[in-house]
């Protein structure tokens, strides 16, 4: 059962217009006029029964809702009187119980209760002054009462037995959220798990209705955004709510330097995702805002000032994850972001018909990469340094190099090894690159290896843990104030279907795409991903030879390139020899087939 705020039906109406086509300024103007927030995703409260029940006292229950979602309780107390209780909320249990100490700002809140036993009631915390801040943090509708994140539940208080009925957790998420959307299997058991917990903890953050930096300050930043967008796009349908979330930061930036870069991304990821060149067009002049360039200098690279250095580069959050990364005015990282967003800036500019200004990126991009490597390339040792001016080499001056397509071809073995050699020496934020370029660059079995190992700097290290949603940090050691509930750290919900089941858009819309997987060590894996035209499965086995199976929604064409065994020597189609050639790319020889595949197709490597 759901309950639908107001708004809901409102922004349904307008998402229909936007997918029918529509032009709905006039429709936004007049709901304006009339305060309701027409960007406002729908979110709704989902009724849950808890899966578990146990009596710890007489009068006093642990309940047990499986995985923490935000929300709050209708409880239902027996017929006749009223009777006080007490409720404990916790992401934490220990020993058998609720948490009441936990560290950081992982969730515990208390409140009291009189049962009604006529009438359900609804109860909640007090709100949290530290994330319903005006104007920053983003608020949940008022109906719904106070939300906060919690998995266990102990009532105190409780008079004769208590039951699954009595007590229903009202979960917030988007409303338009299918969890038959996406999926993704594989010959590893903890790659699933790792997947599912990621693709869970996209779901469970979408309470607010557009990006937020989870529970601590229920804040939109542009790097967490961009990481959600990523990974929303691989589990579910919805595109609104990365739209929304970009229309708030247009309005509310916030102070990261490379934070900025990440709305250019924003963008392109949406038009990549969509095809749709109204939205791109009506974004781009402000997304010429986003580029650095007053910080150029004359080669192109940026130059950051003195408080820019101090306050304003990030590299990576919190500080103590940047491995040693020395700062200079002439930032590695700072540089690197800025080329990508020229880069993207350069193709949607073309895109849009606007020549010259596609001309004139491409020509800085260029200008700025020679310097790039000329200046921040130390060929001596076959990697980037942290900036002009010193010889410290950290693992973020090289992997963001190699996750943006940075890395000239003749050293992107050095780089890359540099960078495996250095481990999880990031965030769980930088991870998504660090992986990204891992798999670019032919080293999908190090990034599989990251994900899952032994160590308390994996994902592995979280399912193992016992939480279901990502946390901010690997572990409280490395952010005592992390909060157990932040999607930045879900990269692998985009990561396993990107490149282990190897689907990602060619052309935007996803007219046509690219299916190359990526096996790593694995013997087979499955899944499904959701486009705007339908969804597309995937699955394939390497055993003695390499078979694919896929199926593509009407629309959708697929460039296909598969791995090449030393003895293989054709590739069939339903059965049948197709034109195909083979060639040495990253991971390995591949075979690249000369046509694209369209519909359901059967394909082996003999």
């Amino acid at each position: 059962m759901s309950i639908s705020t107001p708004k809901s039906q409102v922004t349904n109406c307008l998402r229909l217009s936007i997918k029918l086509g529509c032009h709905v300024f006039a429709c936004v103007a007049a709901l304006a006029l009339v305060g309701i927030n027409a960007f406002a995703a729908p979110v709704h409260l989902v009724r849950q029964a808890p899966i578990r029940t146990a009596r710890l006292a007489p009068g006093v229950f642990l309940l047990d809702f499986g995985r923490a979602a935000f929300g709050n309780l209708r409880i239902c107390g027996p017929p006749g009187g009223t009777q006080r209780i007490t409720v404990r909320f916790g992401e934490s249990l220990v020993n058998g119980r609720i948490n009441r100490t936990p560290p950081g700002t992982v969730r515990y809140a208390q409140a009291e209760a009189i049962l009604d036993g006529t009438n359900p009631i609804v109860v909640a915390q007090k709100a949290d002054s530290r994330n319903t801040k005006q104007p920053e943090a983003i608020l949940t509708p008022a109906e719904w009462g106070v939300v906060l994140p919690f998995r266990w539940v102990e009532i105190e208080g409780w008079p004769g037995d208590l039951t699954r009925d009595n007590v229903m957790r009202q979960a917030a998420f988007l409303a338009t959220w299918d969890d038959a959307a996406a999926s993704f299997h594989s010959s590893n058991p903890m790659l699933d798990r790792i997947w599912e917990l990621c693709r869970y903890s996209i779901k469970a953050t979408s309470f607010a209705g557009i990006y937020v930096d989870g529970d601590r300050e229920r804040i939109p930043y542009e790097a967490d955004a961009y990481l959600n967008q990523l990974s929303q796009y691989y589990t579910d349908s919805d595109l609104q709510m990365a739209r929304d979330t970009f229309d708030h930061l247009m309005q509310h930036p916030t102070w990261p330097t490379e934070w900025a870069s990440h709305m250019i991304f924003i963008a392109h990821a949406d038009w990549m995702r969509t095809g749709e060149m109204a939205c791109l067009a009506r974004r781009y002049e402000g997304l010429k805002t986003k580029l650095k360039l007053s910080q150029a200098r004359t080669d192109g690279l940026i130059v950051s000032s003195e408080p820019q250095i101090r306050h304003d580069d990030i590299v990576d959050w919190p500080t103590t994850e940047r491995d040693g990364y020395v700062f200079k005015s002439v930032n590695t990282v700072v540089n690197a972001f800025h080329l990508r967003a020229l880069g993207l800036m350069a193709e949607m500019a073309a895109a849009l018909k606007k020549d010259d200004d596609a001309a004139h990126y491409r020509e800085l991009e260029h200008a700025a990469r020679l310097a790039f490597q000329e200046k921040l390339f130390d060929r001596s040792r076959g990697v980037y340094l942290d900036g002009e001016g010193t010889d410290h080499a950290s693992q973020h001056a090289n992997l963001f190099a190699l996750a943006f397509g940075l890395v000239p071809a003749e050293h992107c073995t050095s780089v890359t090894d540099y960078v495996i050699k250095r481990g999880m020496s990031c965030s769980v934020y930088a991870a998504q690159y660090l992986l990204e370029g891992l798999f670019q660059s032919g080293a999908g079995a190090e990034a599989l290896a990251l994900m899952t190992a032994s160590t308390d700097r994996s994902w592995r290290h979280m399912v193992e843990s016992g939480t279901t949603i990502t946390w901010e940090a690997w572990d409280q050691k490395y952010k005592p104030n992390q909060d157990w509930n932040h999607a930045w750290g879900a990269a692998p919900a985009n990561l396993l279907p990107r490149f282990v089941l190897g689907v990602q858009p060619l052309s935007p819309g996803y007219s046509r795409v690219v299916i190359r997987p990526c096996t790593s060590g694995l013997q087979f894996a499955d899944g499904k991903v959701p486009t705007i035209h339908g969804p597309i499965t995937v699955r394939w086995s390497h055993a003695a030879s390499f078979k694919m199976s896929v199926s593509l929604p009407v629309g959708v064409q697929a460039h296909i390139e598969l791995p090449a065994s030393d003895n293989s020597r054709e590739i069939r189609v339903g059965g049948r020899s197709v034109q195909a050639h083979r060639v040495k790319g990253t991971n390995g020889a591949i075979w690249i087939l000369d046509k694209d595949v369209v519909g359901r197709a059967t394909i082996e490597v003999k």
